[in-house]
């Protein structure tokens, strides 16, 4: 009787089965009602008569003779035998059967049924119970009421190291350290009052008398009640899933550098990505340190073990030091120090644990240690190419458990990533240096002294983009004191940009050297963009949207004698003028084609600019990035144009620092030019007729003016220049002409006529009577040229001043 269950499920509980009890001979002697139930027959038909003959089919009857017989050698037995109901048909039942003993009245035997079909499904439910506790491989925690651990099973031993007897009348938590014992008994409590289960709650776990090694579970809570609601305990479903979650961390940080790290192609930003990617899910410290050659863009030497740059660094938690070194400074590591070993040989290293003397050891790496406590080290070259760029360097300090060989298998996958990022940071590094260096090369160093204009320059390259842009600015001096002032943009960005904008200036200054009005300069610059364009076609170097073929340029001329100004641009934005009052306005100006449209005029107009007036010339960069509306940047820098600060110096920085973000997207040209005017004593003008005398006159005012300066040495050869120019004009011009004179830097001789007759220097023969006269003015004068307006032609002659009284 006692093997029977009382069990709300038990097909053979006493409230469920039937009973039957059979003497030694096999005759009925007792029978319930489930019986009759069962099998129809009633007590009063069935009792005092042999089951056998009662309850078997014939053709069943070696099957329960056999099950018999097994019964009585062993004192019982259990299992399915079809038997005969009152109506003839046959029904499978589940039957055990037990030996009863009636002292001197002989032994009985006590049998309990059930339908074959019951007793199969509690059988599957014992066996999946069974196997829950002796084969599952999840663990199962069955906590009581107050919190203490009735049973496990055999993979919670497993998982733990712990004899599942151990557990049993253990408080919840009793064996985790106490961060985890904590989280472990706040969801069990909060499992048992709320009834609410938990499903996949991922936990830590890291046992006490381990602490060295983490592992992580997966955990499934729910509550366990009686039928009548009473609270049993809570149940838990522990699944060690440290492996996957290592595997899902591994996955993460790879993601992590594939997405983070590389971005910004800048050789210290990707050193300081990758330290910050290690920590904290793989190192408590990581310090990432790269050859000198490499931080400079140049590619490395072979089998080199420093000096290395510190580039990035990262340590767990704000309370945990740094490593000893600062990011950007230079390191040098030992000779035996496991750094230089893997920069010399390329060969990762991995120290699970340290000694306890590594610190002291000679030539050891505690100098280079970012906590004295780390434990554990992990060194992994940065190779790319098959050239070794620096080393990365992690250590376990906070953690207890050290690295293990997955560890370094991870960190090498992890810095090879990051190495090709590294190298392409280098070589772009290495291109923006030589376009740079090729911009700076080709334009201007310095600002020349010129008396037309005081200047002030902002030059400021794109801090992101891929490569330098095609911006450039030229203050060029020009002839009879003026000067040319240029600010120009060429399309598209990198080298060939920075090359275009090199072919484009040097033909700025020989056409400036020519003395060509500003649309006649820009009509000869767009025929050369064109030339570059249809030479790029030519030999196939030109896929569409990739190379250089238009810029954009304004072109000003601004004479100091006059205070005129004549502009012209191509595609620019316009000029603005500050007046000396304060007033500011943008030139009215025709805009004009881009440079490379072909065959579209450009239109000069001329200003008046007062002594003192501001003309603010500048690129794109200036007034906005990208996407902001242009107008919007126009109105912001004539705001800041509007407050001159004096200084022409601080004007400028005023303008950048209100209109210029810290890292421009677009590379920003800004050139302001304060205009002057030459004294009126400096400049002398005479009109002389077209007739033979007006030499003679020439040299006569040339004389009185030059005594009047003070520059009675110089009176002989600017006469004799003079009298030649003025007599070329009366032989072969035709018309009157304008003889001026102006003394600054040097002293300036001109002579204007209304003829566009080119002159032209020869060598006469001994035998010829005329030919001489520009041959001598160019041999008596430092420099000399012509220069065309649309009147006529001037041609003019510098002297130096040196030596002259001030």
């Amino acid at each position: 009787m006692t093997e029977l269950s009382e069990s709300h499920d038990d097909p053979f509980a006493l409230h469920l089965a039937a009973l039957v009890v059979l003497d030694d001979r096999g005759v009925v002697v007792g029978w319930n009602r489930r019986a009759q139930e069962l099998l129809g027959h009633p007590d009063t038909a069935v009792i005092g008569r042999p089951a056998f003959e009662v309850l078997v089919d014939p053709r069943d009857l070696p099957a329960v003779t056999e099950a018999a017989a097994k019964c009585r050698r062993s004192g019982g037995w259990f299992g399915v035998l079809t038997l005969r109901h009152r109506d003839g048909q046959l029904v499978e039942l589940g039957l055990r059967a037990h030996e009863l003993s009636r002292g001197d009245r002989g032994r009985e035997w006590f049998l309990a049924g059930a339908p074959a079909d019951d007793v199969l499904e509690w059988q599957r439910d014992r066996a999946v119970l069974d196997g829950l506790y002796r084969q599952c491989p999840i663990g199962l925690v069955i906590h009581g009421p107050d919190q203490r651990i009735l049973r496990v099973n055999r993979a919670i031993e497993r998982f733990s190291g712990v004899p599942a007897a151990d557990f049993r009348g253990l408080s919840t938590g009793r064996l985790l350290l106490s961060d985890d014992a904590r989280k472990a008994v706040d969801r069990v409590r909060q499992v048992m009052q709320t009834g609410r289960p938990l499903v996949y709650s991922e936990q830590f776990v890291r046992l006490e008398q381990d602490p060295a090694r983490e592992r992580v579970a997966l955990v499934s809570s729910f509550r366990m009640e009686d039928p009548s609601g009473r609270v049993l305990g809570v149940a838990e479903m522990i699944e060690d899933i440290t492996d996957r979650h290592r595997a899902q961390r591994r996955l993460a940080l790879l993601d992590q550098v594939g997405s983070r790290i590389g971005t910004t192609l800048d050789v210290a930003e990707t050193a300081r990505e990758l330290a910050e990617v290690m920590v904290p899910h793989l190192a408590d410290h990581a310090s990432v340190d790269l050859l000198q050659a490499v931080t400079r863009g140049e590619e490395p030497a072979r089998a080199v073990a420093g000096p290395v740059v510190r580039l990035g660094t990262c340590s767990v938690g704000a309370q945990q030091p740094g490593p000893p070194h600062p990011e950007g400074e230079r390191v040098e590591f030992g000779p035996d120090t496991p750094q230089a070993g893997c920069l010399a040989e390329g060969r990762p290293v991995l120290e699970p644990v340290l000694p306890p003397d590594w610190v002291s050891a000679a030539g050891r790496q505690g100098a280079q240690a970012p906590d004295l406590s780390a434990h554990s080290l992990i060194v992994v070259p940065l190779a790319a190419r098959g050239l070794v760029l620096g080393v990365m360097t992690l250590w376990r300090s906070r953690r207890p458990d050290a690295f293990e060989a997955d560890d370094l298998t991870l960190a090498q996958e992890l810095a090879s990533r990051a190495a090709v990022a590294i190298d392409n940071a280098r070589r772009f590094t290495q291109q923006q240096q030589t376009a740079f260096t090729l911009q700076s090369s080709l334009l201007p160093r310095s600002v020349p002294n010129q008396p037309a204009v005081e200047v002030a320059l902002r030059y400021l390259p794109a801090s992101a983009g891929p490569g330098l842009g095609g911006d450039w600015f030229d203050v060029i001096p020009l002839s009879g004191a003026r000067v040319a002032l240029v600010v120009g943009d060429v399309v598209g960005r990198g080298i060939h940009a920075a090359a275009t904008m090199g072919r484009l200036r040097t033909a700025v200054h020989t056409l400036a050297s020519l003395d060509l009005e500003p649309d006649e300069v820009l009509s000869r610059l767009d025929d050369l963009v064109n030339l570059l364009a249809a030479e790029q076609e030519a030999v196939g170097e030109r896929p569409v949207g990739e190379q250089v073929v238009g810029a954009t340029c304004l072109y000003a001329v601004y004479d100091p004698a006059s205070g005129r100004c004549s502009v012209a641009r191509a595609g620019h934005p316009p000029p603005v003028v500050t007046a000396p009052d304060g007033q500011v306005a943008l030139l009215d100006l025709p805009a004009g084609p881009p440079l490379g449209l072909g065959g579209l005029p450009f239109e000069a107009r001329d200003i008046e600019l007062a002594e003192g007036s501001l003309l603010c010339l500048y690129t794109n960069g200036i007034i906005g990035e990208r996407h902001i509306d242009a107008d919007i940047g126009l109105t912001k820098l004539c705001a800041a144009l509007a407050r001159p600060a004096g200084a022409l110096e601080r004007t400028c920085q005023a303008v950048v620092d209100a209109l210029v973000p810290s890292r421009p997207s677009d590379d920003v040209v800004l050139l302001i030019a304060r205009t002057r005017m030459l004294p009126p004593d400096n400049v002398a003008s005479w009109r002389l007729p077209p007739e033979p005398a007006s030499a003679g006159r020439a040299r006569a005012l040339i004389s009185a003016k030059l005594t009047e300066w003070g520059l009675e040495h110089l009176a002989f050869t600017t006469e004799l220049v003079a009298s030649e120019l003025v007599t070329n004009v009366y032989r072969y011009a035709g018309g009157p002409a304008t003889l001026r004179l102006i003394r600054e830097q040097c002293l300036v001789c001109e002579v204007s006529d209304t003829s566009h007759t080119s002159p032209h220097l020869r060598r006469a023969r001994t035998t010829d009577e005329g030919g001489r006269g520009l041959f001598l003015v160019a041999q008596m004068t430092e420099r000399w040229g012509t220069r065309y307006t649309r009147e006529g032609k001037t041609v003019w002659t510098e002297q130096p001043l040196t030596g002259t009284p001030g």
